[in-house]
């Protein structure tokens, strides 16, 4: 029981320490939100961004941690 606690309290600690970061310099990711894929239309005053590509690659990236969260926790 309480093993499975600790583990709760570990992953959400890295789990908040990983946002954290991400939120410090995601500005500073390289080609996040110019990726292929992304879409951007300008035209006059009138702004259009749908970055599909970018939310395709952190798809990707967040199932694999919770596959492997997953993995970790059986």
């Amino acid at each position: 029981m309480f093993s499975y606690f600790g583990k709760i309290l570990i992953f959400s600690g890295f789990l908040l320490v990983l946002i954290g970061t991400i939120f410090l310099f995601g500005s500073k990711i390289p080609y996040l939100g110019k990726l292929p894929g992304d879409i951007y239309v300008k035209r006059g005053s009138f702004t259009f961004f749908a970055p599909i590509g970018t939310c395709l690659v952190i798809s990707i990236i967040i199932s694999l941690i919770f596959y492997l969260i997953s993995k970790f926790f059986k």
